[in-house]
């Protein structure tokens, strides 16, 4: 019964907060309804300048093919190499196509490493489609050393069903992470919690009153996100629900009892505020979340092995994307649970009731 009382009087906390309550319904929507718009590694409108020394029949059509891509700006042609660099070094302009006797120089400004790589990337491949379709006409043998790619996952390409899990991370970070790190620091400010730390309260049931409201908050976040993203991209999980749910928690039981971990260590909300944030984007930035693991250092590729993020991000890809079971994210969940558990050991025993 004494947590029953303890977990409606973190609700009626939450529910008379003139922010909370706000924050828990829009943050989801406009996490689900917004970024995937824009957190997206497809690279669009780039202005094109091309230097055409040749004007033959092959270098028009392939000027007319940048212009109609809807990669690329058509931004004109330039007489010269070194009028086209200035447009460049003015930020004018993001990739020359140079054509001289028959032969192509591709220069991208790579100031943005992202846009430059991935613009010329997409210029040579309408470069060696021309390349492919003039051969045979030029070349008395059919020209046949062509490549297709098959993707077995996500074919589409789409990059929302990609973005969708890793924004499902997010949202259980800082809701299951923040609020109940601010929770008890905030009662610490305020005073209130002295009163609980001269009760008989167990801090087993102290502990557990301030996780299971963030747990249940973190089930309508999920809910909410999961319907926003059937309901505005048709975008549903390929493996089972339940699946989904069950790594949610596990993510949310790491989160809120590492939130509560800081917490403790904490005396001020901004002390607290800085200290999460802090290994907050080291956890993110490390996982995998944004750019692949393998790509890391091996020095930094070892701290995959303790990062939950890393476990939820492969997991949750696994089973949103490919349709995975169980059997193929268990190494995920075992590893959620250990650390999820873990943390929470801790949460109690760095809390400090008097007595």
């Amino acid at each position: 019964m004494t947590l029953k009382y303890l977990i409606q009087k973190e609700f009626l906390q939450i529910r008379r907060n003139a922010f909370l309550p706000r924050l828990i319904i829009l943050f989801p929507i406009v996490i689900m309804c917004v970024m995937p718009w824009v957190m997206q590694m497809e690279v669009k409108n780039i202005r094109v300048e091309v230097i055409d020394i040749d004007h033959t029949v092959e270098s028009q059509r392939l000027i007319g093919q940048i212009a109609a891509s809807h990669y690329f700006i058509f931004g004109g042609q330039k007489a010269t190499y070194a009028e086209a660099l200035k447009d460049i070094e003015n930020g004018q302009a993001g990739i020359i196509l140079e054509i001289r006797d028959g032969q192509y120089l591709i220069a991208a400004n790579a100031v943005n490493g992202t846009k430059g790589s991935m613009g010329s990337a997409y210029l040579s491949q309408i470069v060696a489609q021309q390349n492919i379709t003039a051969a045979p006409a030029a070349a008395s043998v059919p020209y046949t050393n062509q490549m297709s790619t098959l993707p077995l996952y996500n074919k589409g390409q789409n990059y929302k069903l990609y973005m969708i899990p890793a924004l499902l991370a997010i949202v259980m970070m800082l809701m299951t992470g923040f609020l109940p790190t601010l929770n008890i620091v905030g009662e610490k400010e305020a005073g209130t919690i002295e009163q609980i730390n001269v009760t008989p309260v167990s801090k087993w049931a102290f502990i557990l009153a301030k996780l299971i409201p963030y747990w249940l908050i973190a089930l309508f976040v999920i809910t909410v996100c999961l319907l926003l993203a059937r309901l505005v991209y048709g975008l549903s999980p390929a493996g089972p629900l339940w699946l989904v749910y069950l790594l949610a928690m596990l993510l949310a039981l790491f989160f809120s009892s590492f939130g509560l971990i800081i917490s403790n260590y904490s005396d001020t909300m901004q002390q607290a505020i800085f200290v999460m944030w802090f290994f907050i984007v080291c956890i993110m930035l490390l996982s995998g979340l944004f750019t692949p693991t393998r790509s890391m250092p091996d020095w930094a590729y070892t701290t995959t092995y303790v990062n939950p993020m890393h476990y939820f991000i492969d997991a949750i890809r696994t089973v949103f994307i490919r349709g995975g079971g169980l059997r193929d994210v268990a190494h995920q969940v075992m590893g959620l649970l250990a650390i999820g558990l873990f943390m929470a050991t801790w949460a109690v025993q760095s809390y400090k009731k008097n007595n």
